[in-house]
């Protein structure tokens, strides 16, 4: 399977642009609609509608663009989708508008990314996230932990964006856990940091990404709920919607594949020059395929099969 084999033809729907978010929420608590839901924050439109295409492929219910200014929405967006422009100043930080969100939408499942980046769960080709969620419910999980996979080009001369999603590559090995701790330097339990010891655009190239952008775990598929906070890290106030797993057994967890960091070394003044190719023996071809993802232990399904 390839990319455009995962991205089939999608409907149009009505055609949907909100100036705020606080807009696009009243519409949306007015209609009543029920997730899960898929906010995808886009800083540029390089890839935007392909990623748009994938989370439609997956069964969000609704998809949501919020997109800086001045960007405007591209021709080829699919209309039924949400279309939303961030504030003229707003903050590569999302948090403000994820706990907006979370308040506004109480007991509904989100995911949350980025343009050029794609979810991927365990048998994602044959089943729908909806299924996927009605598993994790009965299991008595709130969150679906994921860990990011960077994704970039094999040719920086003919995609100097780092960006190409039909001959995507990333690092097949190097990466390790270790058991997260709080301020006071306990463990917490079923909490973990992930990392690429010698793997990952943002280890190999550590020298042009600051510290606290290294971590790859992310909590990005969840439901929202009263006194729930999103925070900068991509975790949450509550312990538990922080765990990777139950105590009494493993938990099926999720893969975003990104090309943020990709991308960003190759707009960063600092690096762009620095960098000729993001290929290492450590390079495998991204296949766009679930069971790739699982072989290489970049997730797992748990007890869903």
């Amino acid at each position: 399977m390839n990319f455009r084999d995962f991205t089939t033809e999608f409907y149009l729907g009505n055609f949907m642009q909100f100036s705020t978010l606080k807009m696009y929420l009243t519409w949306a608590k007015a209609h009543a609609l029920e997730g899960p839901f898929a906010f995808i924050f886009a800083k540029d439109d390089i890839e935007l509608t392909h990623t748009v295409a994938h989370h439609i492929k997956l069964e969000f219910r609704q998809t949501v663009v919020l997109a800086d200014v001045p960007f405007t929405r591209p021709a080829d967006l699919p209309a039924e989708v949400a279309f939303i422009a961030r504030a003229a100043k707003s903050s590569s930080d999302i948090s403000q508008e994820m706990n907006a969100i979370i308040s506004a939408l109480p007991q509904q499942w989100i995911y949350c990314g980025y343009n050029g980046e794609y979810l991927f769960y365990p048998f994602c080709e044959s089943r729908s996230i909806g299924e996927i969620i009605a598993f994790n419910t009965e299991e008595r999980r709130k969150t679906i932990p994921t860990t990011v996979v960077d994704l970039y080009a094999a040719d920086l001369g003919q995609s100097p964006h780092g960006v190409d999603v039909t001959s995507a590559y990333f690092d097949r090995l190097g990466y390790y856990a270790e058991t997260r701790r709080d301020d006071e330097d306990r463990p917490l339990e079923q909490q973990l940091n992930i990392y690429g010891i010698y793997g990952g655009l943002r280890w190999r190239f550590e020298e042009h990404v600051p510290w606290q952008k290294r971590r790859i775990d992310r909590v990005a598929v969840f439901q929202s709920q009263r006194g729930l906070t999103f925070q900068p890290d991509f975790t949450f106030n509550l312990p538990e919607f922080n765990t990777i797993s139950c105590p009494w057994h493993h938990n099926l967890t999720a893969s975003v594949c990104s090309f943020r960091a990709a991308k960003a070394l190759r707009h960063n003044p600092g690096s762009r020059h620095a960098i000729s190719s993001f290929l290492w023996p450590g390079s495998e071809h991204f296949t766009w395929h679930s069971q790739q993802l699982m072989d290489l232990g970049f997730m797992e399904p748990g007890q869903w099969f």
